[in-house]
């Protein structure tokens, strides 16, 4: 049997394995809802309706943003929020296979256990950016409308606007392949699931808000997932906070390019699932 034949058979079965089960679905339940709610309130608080509400004159937008920047703040809530979804189906995708011990049918039918991560690792990709698309589904779908009735430009014809929303898709297959070298390295889905959620919802928001105070600390700073997915996608809201809120100390520091952020995110994804597979990857499987 070729290698690609072989790689197209595990691919398969790889997405059979995750379309028996309901994790996948579920999670995109859970970006629906957790994107098209974050999209709304964005939208809501960037417009003068949310100016007037916090308390600024009536006609004055609350930060005085171009309306290509609001658009892009309101669409990149998927990266924002959403990012924990395509990092965590990644680390399940494998990690369920230890815990429910279906690794040892999956590598008795291919024996190479370098086609199988490969196999994963292109269902992971995929998957992710699918979830991408379902984000910003929400996010346009759901931020656009809010932003129109409250008298805001939506601004999707612009291209940078574009560019934003394509990038997205980009940035959402990449964390997927971060949770999948993350679960291949870690195996066990309990400590994936808790590292996950910790780090992204508490742990890195923090590091980068205290690491944005110094210009030392920000350079280093702009290394960091959550960072590099803002410069890779080209807006964020913790990359945007001294613009929404000029009392924000943040030391003044070049962002990283578009292309520098992909390749950060990319190299993280590439040094786990190398680990992955010079350590775990070659453990016998019971």
């Amino acid at each position: 049997m070729s290698t690609l034949t072989a790689l197209g058979r595990a691919t398969a079965a790889e997405f059979a394995k995750v379309f028996s089960l309901k994790s996948w679905w579920l999670l995109g339940l859970i970006m629906v809802v957790y994107v098209g709610f974050t999209a709304g309130g964005i939208a809501f608080f960037l417009s003068d309706a949310g100016a007037l509400l916090s308390g600024a004159p009536a006609g004055t937008p609350a930060p005085e943003l171009d309306p290509v920047v609001i658009a892009n703040l309101v669409y990149s809530s998927v990266t924002a929020v959403g990012l924990v979804i395509p990092l965590l189906f990644g680390a399940l995708i494998v990690t369920t296979e230890y815990r429910h011990g279906t690794l040892t049918p999956t590598t008795l039918a291919q024996p190479r256990r370098g086609i199988v991560l490969t196999a994963k690792a292109i269902v992971a990709a995929l998957m992710g950016a699918l979830y991408g698309v379902l984000g910003l589904l929400c996010s346009v779908g759901l931020g656009a409308p809010v932003l129109a009735a409250l008298g805001e430009d939506t601004a999707l014809g612009e291209p940078e606007v574009i560019g934003v929303l394509l990038r997205t898709l980009v940035a959402t297959a990449l964390w997927s392949l971060l949770g999948l070298g993350l679960g291949a390295l870690l195996t066990s889905q309990i400590a994936a699931i808790v590292i996950v959620l910790a780090f992204t919802q508490f742990v890195e928001p923090i590091l980068r808000l205290v690491a944005g105070v110094w210009e030392w600390s920000a350079q280093l700073g702009r290394f960091l997932p959550g960072s590099a997915t803002d410069a890779l996608v080209g807006a964020g809201i913790l990359s945007s906070l001294n613009a929404l809120d000029p009392t924000v100390p943040v030391a003044a520091v070049d962002a990283l390019t578009w292309w520098q952020g992909g390749l950060v995110l990319g190299g993280l994804a590439a040094v786990l699932l190398v680990a992955a597979a010079l350590t775990t990857g070659r453990r016998d499987v019971e």
